[in-house]
């Protein structure tokens, strides 16, 4: 079932506003952050601002994505504009990823000169009092962002909530790093690339643990086997329906739809049948949630005896399809009783 027009509304505005918030205070830190990296001589620190920088850039993107997959289902979206939330926390994870791949080779560079008996640079207090701050800040970010996301169900914000809780992160490893080099002598400034290592190692698992179910959602994978059984046994629980059967379900965003087919007595009427679906559809929707979109195909059957108790090593056997000859007999014998085939 969509949104309604009013809920969608306050999802887009709450959705924003949060965006918003979190895209200035990326902005600060970032110039913030560089600047104190340039200035402190600190390569944790600058691989801290390339994180801010990427959060800033997935803020846009959240922007953008969040309108569009706001909007309510039209002729060309029938099942509404959700994937184009998926398509932007997919962005987002892969930027998490790049970025995280792009630190690495950087510290793994200062690491190496190291190693060859290069002397690296003491990084600055500056450095250091940025770090602290980014921790606060990004901390109080992604708290206000996370809430959000979980009362509106929205993946994209969760992801962008992450996006803030990675930074917070990398940067108390940025903060031990830089403080290590600072304190303990020239031997220990190898500290400062060390740390900028352990953040990018960091965000490379948060992205490619976002960017794995937005792939399979794109790709249309089924729900999981433990969703699917659940589906199978409410559907299984009314009386009047039997085998149910071709299941097909997949994410839409922050919906599931689900396809499904079930027998019923082929001398129900259309109402009592209609009626009896629109139960199990609601039963369904009672478990997995209030926007599920279902489709439910009835077939008719012949019931000749009582439905047989099922139990978790029992299932009914589908019958076997009529063949033509033997349909368009039994139809002639409803339509004028024993007619003779010419």
């Amino acid at each position: 079932m969509p949104e309604s027009s009013e809920t969608a509304e306050r999802k887009k505005k709450e959705s924003y506003r949060i965006t918003l918030i979190g895209s200035v205070g990326n902005f600060a830190l970032m110039a913030f952050k560089f600047l104190a990296g340039f200035l402190g001589h600190s390569a944790a620190m600058i691989a801290d601002a390339v994180h801010s920088a990427s959060d800033l850039i997935s803020d846009i993107v959240v922007l953008v994505f969040v309108k569009i997959s706001a909007k309510p289902s039209d002729s060309n979206h029938e099942y509404g504009h959700g994937k184009y939330e998926t398509l932007a926390t997919a962005i987002i994870s892969l930027m998490l990823l790049a970025v995280g791949i792009g630190i690495l080779w950087s510290a793994g560079k200062d690491i190496y000169r190291y190693i060859c008996g290069q002397e690296l640079d003491q990084p600055g207090w500056i450095a250091l009092a940025a770090a602290l701050l980014s921790i606060v800040v990004k901390e109080v970010l992604y708290q206000a962002t996370i809430r959000t996301a979980k009362k509106w169900k929205s993946a994209v914000l969760e992801a962008n909530a992450w996006h803030h809780r990675t930074d917070s992160f990398s940067s108390i490893a940025a903060a031990i790093g830089i403080a290590g080099a600072m304190f303990f002598g020239v031997k220990w400034r190898v500290l400062d690339p060390i740390a900028a290592v352990l953040v990018s190692l960091l965000i490379i698992k948060v992205g490619y643990s976002l960017v794995i179910p937005c792939l399979e959602e794109l790709l249309e994978r089924s729900l999981s086997p433990e969703i699917e059984k659940k589906i199978m046994q409410v559907a299984s629980s009314f009386p009047e329906v039997r085998n149910p059967h071709a299941l097909k379900t997949r994410k839409i965003g922050d919906l599931v739809a689900i396809d499904i087919h079930v027998k019923m007595d082929g001398q129900m009427t259309v109402e009592a049948s209609h009626e009896i679906t629109k139960k199990m559809e609601r039963k369904i929707r009672d478990a997995l949630g209030e926007k599920a979109i279902i489709y439910t195909h009835v077939e008719p059957m012949k019931v000749n005896t009582p439905k047989l108790k099922e139990d978790s090593n029992t299932s009914v056997t589908p019958l076997p399809p009529q063949s033509p000859d033997a349909a368009a007999t039994d139809r002639s014998d409803k339509a004028g009783g024993n007619a003779e085939k010419v």
